[in-house]
Order: C-alpha cells, then structure tokens, then sequence
C-alpha cells in the first residue's frame, strides 16, 4: 500500500518512506496486544514514527520548514487515525476471515462470556480447574515464545464439552457416588472421550473461532483413557486398546500441546498425597515425557529445549498451589474459633 501511494504520488520518495516506516511500525507494536489500550499505544507510535520519518525524509531533500512542519503534523495525524479505523474496522473483518483477534481473545477471556458463566454453575469443579490450567498454560507458553493469550483462553474453554454430562467427571461429584461404577469400562470410557465432540459442538454453537476450537478438539490428543483401559483387561485380556484412546487429532500447535500438557500435569499434582516440590517436578516431567514417547507431540512444532521450559514453568507455578500448610493443633483451632465469635458478637 505504500508503495501504491507513492506511486499515486508520483512517485514520491517520501510518500514511500513514510509509508513503509508507519507500515512496519504499525505491524509489529500490534503483534502482541494484551488489553485494548495497546491499540492506542500502536496508533501513538504510529504517529511518532511517521511523523520523524517525514521530518527526516524533508531535511533530505531540502523541503522548507513550513512544509516540513505540515508533513510532520500530517503524518502524526495519519498515525492516530489508523489506530482508530483499525480499531472499528477489527469486528468487521474477523468473522468473515475467520481471525481471531487480540481484542477478540481479551472478550473470550471475560468471565462473564455465556459459556463460561455455564461452566461456572453447571460443572463448578470444571471450570476451577481450567482456571489453574490456564495458569499454567499461559506461563509455560510465555516461556517459549508461543501466544500465552490463545493458551489462556483454550484453557478456559478445554473442557466445556463436559456440560453435557457434568456428574461423570469426578471434580464435579460433590456429596455424590460415582456413577461409572454402575457402568461398564466401555461405556465408561464412551462418556469420558465424549467430552471433546461436546466440546467441538459446543464451541461451534457459541461461534468460538476456529484456533479456540481447535485446542478443544486436541487437548487429548488421541490418548489412552488408562484407568477404565485397565480395568476392561482385568475382566477380559483381549481388550482392544484403540477403543478406549481419544478420536484425536494430536495437538497441531504450541498451544495446543501446551493447554495437553497442563491439563495432564494439573490432574495429576492435584492427586499427589504430599505435593512436595520434588514429588512435583518428577510428576510433571514423567508426564510430559509420556506424553512424548507416546506420539502426542509429533504434530506440532515444539522441541525438546522448549519443553524443558515447559516443564519448568508448571513446577514454578504448580509449586506455589500446592504449598505445604501447617496442621493447627485441635485446641488452638477451637479457640481461633470462639475468639473469632466473640469479637463478632462485640461489634
């Protein structure tokens, strides 16, 4: 586009630079937006590049100070009208594109999205375990350079598919037996993997974009479901192991196979009777290495270097959850107790 102006312009040099400088500026102050006031910071640099730019490209060519000065002015101008038509234009352009914006992804981040509001009251032990998830995600992503805000929201909505069947997962069983033990493994196994088509069906309904709804769709991978994997062969030992895997497909991106990783890591710390920082480094790094060795990596782009990282970072955070905490003494807690009701009965 700036060299189209330019040429529109004859072929005016300055025309180009300006364009070019702004252009670049543009692209790179808006590649890592976290809120919506990044835009305006953009639409200031914009403006400030520009503008230094023009000045820069007049005492080249000798152009008069009055002229100069009204270039500079012009150009500033044209920095902050950017970031306005830019932001106005952004919902315009991401539906019919399919582009999931920053500021798109900041709305999906707001606890009050409907889907979200769902998951909070319909399955309560879901929704705060993909909060620590996304957590963990959103570290381990900054870690290795991949879109922490993508990781962030893919978590949130991980696990939405279990609103179809709340009760079946155990974070959600309050006060309540399990249900699977009246089941067999392999319709046990159905209603667990079940959860990622639910998923997909549901972030289709709430018109997710397509990335959200990829990292729900590949969270599992094409995983074994190990538990009820196991019992099925206590009962028959001619059990049929790819019946109860995961439909897949592996995680395609960093993402993805972050928000796999997280979610493995966050169950299975949270079931450790002694969370020590140890116990929660060797936990987490046998599990991203099972992980590996079982394929589910091989379709994204991450290394080893950067799982590593990876790795790193889930201790740093999981490690400050699941801190050890003092045991009261019984008589100290009842008389924590009594002193907390007698000073609400004097106020």
């Amino acid at each position: 586009m700036a060299l189209m102006a330019g040429a529109l312009a004859g072929f005016d040099v300055t025309y180009m630079g300006v364009g070019l400088v702004g252009a670049a500026v543009g692209a790179f102050s808006v590649s890592r937006m976290n809120q919506r006031f990044d835009l305006v910071r953009a639409g200031a640099l914009v403006a400030a590049a520009t503008s230094l730019s023009a000045i820069a490209l007049g005492l080249l060519h000798g152009v008069g100070w009055t002229t100069l000065l009204a270039n500079a002015v012009w150009a500033a101008a044209g920095g902050v009208l950017a970031a306005i038509i830019g932001f106005g234009i952004v919902p315009f352009v991401e539906k019919p594109f399919g582009i999931a914006s920053t500021v798109k992804m900041l709305e999906l981040s707001n606890p009050n999205h409907p889907l979200l509001k769902r998951l909070l009251v319909e399955a309560p032990g879901t929704y705060n375990h993909s909060i620590i998830v996304a957590n963990l995600a959103e570290a381990a992503a900054e870690a290795v350079g991949a879109d922490g805000l993508l990781a962030r929201v893919g978590s949130y909505f991980h696990d939405v598919g279990k609103l179809k069947r709340p009760y079946f997962f155990i974070e959600n069983q309050f006060m309540m037996g399990n249900p699977h033990d009246k089941y067999p493994p392999s319709l046990s196994s159905l209603v667990i993997t079940a959860h990622i088509k639910d998923g997909v069906e549901l972030a289709r309904e709430y018109k997710l974009p397509q990335v959200v709804t990829d990292i729900v769709q590949q969270h599992h991978g094409n995983t074994l479901v190990g538990y009820f994997y196991h019992k099925a062969k206590e009962a028959d030992d001619a059990v049929d192991e790819s019946d109860y895997r995961y439909p897949g497909p592996t995680p395609r991106s960093k993402e993805a196979a972050i928000v796999m990783l997280a979610d493995c890591v966050e169950a299975a710390v949270r079931s450790l009777a002694q969370p020590t920082p140890n116990r929660i480094d060797s936990m987490v790094r046998k599990i991203v290495k099972d992980r590996l060795n079982d394929g589910q990596l091989d379709e994204c782009d991450i290394t080893l270097k950067e799982l590593d990282s990876v790795s790193t970072a889930f201790v740093h955070i999981l490690s400050g959850i699941f801190h050890k905490r003092i045991e009261y003494p019984d008589k100290l807690v009842e008389a924590e107790r009594v002193k907390t009701t007698d000073d609400t009965d004097a106020k």
